[in-house]
């Protein structure tokens, strides 16, 4: 049987920077990819964007995963493609893998486990669209899939459902492509993407965006011919007056991510409910010791920059991890913030910056960020715009705090003291 000290899984841009990070601390890796090629979902993703805060460049999805792909090739580190882990136990040693693939079943030794598997898209059975079952209804990944990789167009005219990213860079790629996307329809009040996606690919190409909409019912047997759509209330109701017909061939669904968490469910670990990924502490380390998350597995990510960051981070303490680190504070969300990772602190390595993520519950227009600890407050900021679908990062020292084992940190907004 292979031993080796961490195992990764997941060959995107998480699992790669993880991979790189441990053996530079000194561990021997191993990553496992279940597709053919490193790099994930930034294989399709041909847009700019990419890296802006890592390398202060604009680069395409391709060309930022190139980076991470070729130091891991030029460090020598061991990688299995078109590899699936079918099973995890775990044994006084570690953790042992029963990994499968073209050449048959092998077991592997770990003492340490990293899951970076990332996310995927809710499809129309999550979101209950009413109908029939025509070909033409694909998730923004799919459709993005087909013209990216396969040069194949998916849409002569379509329907967008949803205002995530995906979807937003998926009208303007369309669009570019000669189809002709008819609108964005979105069920919240506001957009769930970032402000510069609504303005380059939606605004820039004259695409509308109808806010508190959503899509009622499919029309079609073989193909799709039509939607239906109609307004919704304040409680998301539908309100049935404003009912139409449109007619099109395709609908597009970029209703939200889901972690892809399996794997960490099959082991027992306990999962945010809000995030849908695993608690962990500020080492990204879960509840089960040894066993760490990171990437869109961990929370999704705005930037893949932090993406990157959070591989790195679990890396480096999947590689140096040791029994001992097991004191523990809690960090949880208060006021006006939706969650916050990580959601504790290991308190035997407390000391330098800790890396918060957070987002709001809500958009605020100014607000007083506050940091407590036993509800002592120790640490404030002030913000100009907070708004839900932009996911904020905050470093914090928290040596200067004396932060002890049963400690709670509570991150929270001030709103009677933002002016």
């Amino acid at each position: 049987m292979k031993t080796v000290d961490v195992t990764v899984i997941g060959g995107g841009p998480a699992g790669l920077a993880a991979a790189i990070e441990a053996h530079k601390n000194g561990a021997k890796v191993l990553l496992v990819e279940r597709e053919a090629r490193l790099g994930g979902i930034l294989k399709q993703c041909i847009h700019d964007g990419f890296g802006l805060v890592r390398f202060g460049e604009k680069l395409t999805g391709p060309e930022y995963a190139h980076r991470f792909i070729k130091e891991f090739s030029d460090l020598g580190i061991e990688a299995m493609t078109l590899t699936f882990v079918t099973a995890v136990d775990r044994t006084s040693e570690g953790y042992a893998l029963t990994l499968v693939n073209r050449n048959g079943m092998s077991k592997v030794l770990s003492k340490t486990l990293i899951l970076a598997t990332g996310c995927r898209e809710r499809t129309a059975k999550q979101v209950f669209i009413h109908g029939t079952r025509p070909a033409g209804v694909y998730t923004a990944g799919t459709a993005q899939n087909f013209v990216n990789l396969c040069g194949v167009m998916p849409a002569k005219r379509c329907v967008i459902l949803g205002s995530g990213d995906i979807g937003l860079i998926m009208a303007r790629r369309l669009t570019l492509e000669g189809a002709q996307v008819l609108g964005v329809y979105e069920i919240q009040s506001t957009p769930s993407g970032l402000t510069r996606n609504i303005h380059q690919c939606l605004h820039d190409y004259g695409i509308p965006l109808h806010l508190s909409h959503t899509v009622t019912r499919v029309f079609g047997h073989d193909r799709m011919t039509a939607v239906e759509v109609a307004q919704v209330d304040e409680n998301k109701a539908v309100i049935e007056s404003t009912k139409q017909i449109i007619e099109c061939d395709t609908l597009i669904l970029s209703v939200g991510l889901i972690p892809e968490n399996e794997q960490a469910e099959s082991l027992g670990i306990q999962i945010d409910p809000f995030t849908k990924g695993p608690i962990c502490d500020q080492g990204l380390q879960t509840l089960l010791d040894g066993v760490f998350s990171c990437g869109n597995a961990l929370h999704v990510n705005d930037l893949v920059d932090y993406v990157s960051e959070s591989g790195e981070t679990a890396g480096r303490n999947a590689a140096k991890w040791a029994h001992d680190y097991r004191t523990f504070a809690s960090i949880e969300p208060g006021n006006g913030i939706a969650y916050t990772v990580p959601q504790r602190l290991n308190t035997a390595e407390a000391g330098g910056d800790v890396v918060l993520y957070f987002r709001s519950k809500k958009v605020y227009e100014k607000a007083l960020l506050q940091v407590t600890v036993n509800d002592v407050p120790v640490y404030e900021k002030k913000y100009a715009h907070l708004k839900p679908p932009e996911m904020e990062r905050l470093s914090i020292d928290f040596a200067q705090y004396d932060i002890k084992t049963g400690d709670t940190v509570k991150v929270q907004i001030r709103e009677d003291a933002a002016k």
